[in-house]
């Protein structure tokens, strides 16, 4: 309802600028004015007018980029995230600069060289150099900033470091299945054709031995390590999703059928990036930034970065998900105490029954 307020006014205040200068226009005919003399005074009037609106816009974008700072996303929490910010902050920057430039170039023009009855416009309808110029730059310019972009992704998507760590992070309508390897390191097989709710919501083969010591986590809880440098592999049960990691500056698209990959390193745990907002209540951030279904809305995760202490520590309290899917086998039932035992072989005591004597 405000937009449409805001909306409303701006449109009124160019109807009531145009009836003004309709009404002067109709002023100076009364007033015997020449034809001349009057397209000198409203071209004044709309140079002054002009003005106006450009120092009232750059006022505008100014107080909007104040008030919107305090809501960007705080420092960012990966090796890529840092070069991916700063290459933004180049292009911002370069933005910036040419769009004033620009727009003050196209005010500055409009207001000097208006038609005062003194002088006229020259006509130039084509210049080579200038041609070449305008179009030679910027296309130089995006071609550098491409290229960097290019590097920026070929590394996040290209081998990881010998030392990492693998994660999978599978997407489904409407939440993150995030599943570790076990203790051989390595993930077991999937198979789409298994996949159900009740005991199986990954399709792992259970034939293949590395499947029965993996670890899933169904909450959508992500665990990292501070420094350490992490390969996500990433999957789609259903349609196609996106992994967004904003806080450090990642995402990638979880395609049906399909398996992609990124990597980066954590910089900061947890606590630390509680410290750096000021903020206690502060969570790593993982989303979907893909148009899902109905319930994309709460398509959301959380990252967990601690240190490689506090990780462990966590990983020991995970249970494999074969085991937590599986009934208790007579092996697993609890074996009875060594009293239990001796009540049961106790040998069985007759009851003496009394002798009648005649």
């Amino acid at each position: 309802m405000a937009s449409f307020i805001i909306f409303s006014l701006i449109v009124l205040v160019f109807i009531a600028i145009f009836q003004i200068a309709k009404a002067s226009e109709t002023a100076s005919i009364l007033k015997g004015l020449k034809e001349g003399e009057q397209t000198v005074r409203t071209n004044n009037l709309m140079a002054g007018l002009m003005g106006f609106v450009f120092l009232a816009g750059m006022y505008t974008l100014y107080q909007c980029h104040k008030a919107l700072m305090p809501l960007m996303l705080p420092v960012p929490a990966s090796n890529h995230g840092v070069k991916y910010e700063e290459m933004l902050y180049v292009t911002n920057v370069l933005t910036v600069v040419v769009f004033v430039i620009t727009q003050f170039m196209l005010f500055f023009f409009i207001i000097r060289y208006r038609d005062n009855g003194k002088r006229k416009a020259s006509y130039l309808p084509h210049n080579n150099i200038l041609e070449i110029i305008w179009t030679t730059v910027p296309a130089l310019t995006l071609f550098a900033l491409i290229i960097i972009g290019l590097k920026h992704w070929n590394t996040m998507t290209g081998a990881p470091p010998q030392d990492k760590m693998v994660v999978e992070v599978v997407g489904k309508q409407f939440n993150f299945i995030i599943r570790y390897p076990g203790a051989d390191g390595k993930f077991g097989k999937v198979d789409f054709r298994k996949i159900n709710e009740e005991n199986n919501i990954l399709g792992l083969d259970w034939n293949d031995p590395n499947s029965k010591d993996d670890i899933i986590v169904q909450n959508g809880e992500l665990h990292l390590i501070k420094e350490k440098p992490v390969q996500l592999v990433i999957r789609s049960r259903d349609v196609i999703h996106d992994v967004g990691l904003p806080h450090f500056r990642m995402k990638m698209d979880a395609v049906p059928g399909l398996t992609t990959t990124m990597w980066f390193t954590p910089l900061y745990t947890s606590k630390e990036m509680q410290e750096i907002t000021k903020n206690p209540e502060f969570v790593y951030e993982i989303n979907c930034a893909e148009m899902c279904g109905k319930g994309h809305f709460s398509m959301r995760g959380t990252v967990v970065v601690g240190t490689q202490s506090e990780f462990n520590i966590w990983l020991k309290q995970q249970k494999p998900y074969y085991a937590s899917i599986q009934p208790q086998t007579e092996a697993e039932a609890p074996k009875p105490s060594d009293d239990i035992k001796k009540e049961e072989t106790k040998p069985e005591q007759k009851e003496e029954k009394p002798v009648a004597h005649n």
